[in-house]
This record gives C-alpha cells, sequence and structure tokens, in this order.
C-alpha cells in the first residue's frame, strides 16, 4: 500500500514538473492586442460624479424629497447616458440624453417619494453609459418616520 501511494506520488511529480510554466505561455501577439485594447480604452469617457450617495436623514412618511448628483465628464470621448434605471418605482431618476462633451457636467435629478416605506430606506439607481464599464451606479438613502398612529 505504501509503496502505491509512493510510485502515485512520484509519477505526479513528475507530470506536474514537466509542464509548462505560465511564463512560457505567454504568446507576443496577445499582448499586442492587449496593448491595442488598452489604447482603445483610454479613449473612452470617464463619469466623474460630485458624490455617489446621497442621504436625505430623516424624512417624514409624506415628504417628497429629491436631490441633484453632478456627472462631469473626465474622459477622452463624449459621455452618454442611454438609461437610468432606478431599484424602486418610488425613485425617479431624470438624467440628460443629450452627449456630455469632454470637460462638460450636467446634472442628474432623483425624486423619491416615501409613501408606504418606514425606517431606513437605500435605493439604487443604475446609469447605462458608454463608459468602460458600461455603467454608473448612485445611491440614496434615508430614515421613513412612519405616520403617527392616534
Amino acid at each position: 500500500m505504501i509503496q502505491r501511494v509512493l510510485l502515485l506520488g512520484v509519477c505526479l511529480f513528475f507530470t506536474i514538473s514537466c509542464k509548462e510554466t505560465a511564463a512560457s505561455k505567454v504568446k507576443v501577439e496577445n499582448i499586442k492586442q492587449a496593448k491595442k485594447r488598452d489604447l482603445i480604452l483610454a479613449d473612452f469617457p470617464i463619469a466623474s460624479f460630485d458624490k455617489v450617495t446621497y442621504d436625505f436623514g430623516s424624512i417624514r412618511y409624506d415628504e417628497l424629497v429629491e436631490t441633484t448628483f453632478v456627472v462631469t465628464n473626465t474622459g477622452k470621448a463624449d459621455l452618454i447616458i442611454s438609461n437610468a434605471k432606478a431599484s424602486c418605482g418610488c425613485t425617479v431618476p431624470t438624467w440628460p440624453k443629450e452627449p456630455i462633451k469632454v470637460g462638460e457636467s450636467a446634472k442628474i435629478e432623483v425624486k423619491f417619494n416615501p409613501k408606504g416605506k418606514k425606517n431606513k430606506q437605500s435605493k439604487s439607481i443604475t446609469l447605462t453609459t458608454n463608459t468602460a464599464n458600461g455603467e454608473e451606479v448612485l445611491r440614496i438613502k434615508g430614515f421613513i418616520n412612519p405616520k403617527p398612529e392616534y
């Protein structure tokens, strides 16, 4: 039994040690393609936000609230926001439909209706963009004070 285990171990050692190393598998063509890809990605727009999370703090159960996020294009191509989708129907984003030129800024307005909600709430707004990531996420949060019961 011990001899079989030793034989298996020796065979396994030689099998593993004879394989190519990871460095020997790198192809020059792959490195060239990666460099080209990185140059293309460098021309993408970059969405820089004044904030990515906004805390409304304490909100009354019937208080409609809103905030504005400012996005600046700090990349090398026009920034396009093709869609903005909130995680809940109680959150409504309004976003610029025109491309945001390099160096320019635009506003993304977010309205939140706390009706039917209570306690701590957190919602996200996912922007579909032409940035390298393909999307950017903004968040709002707050504490909803429930309707008093008399």
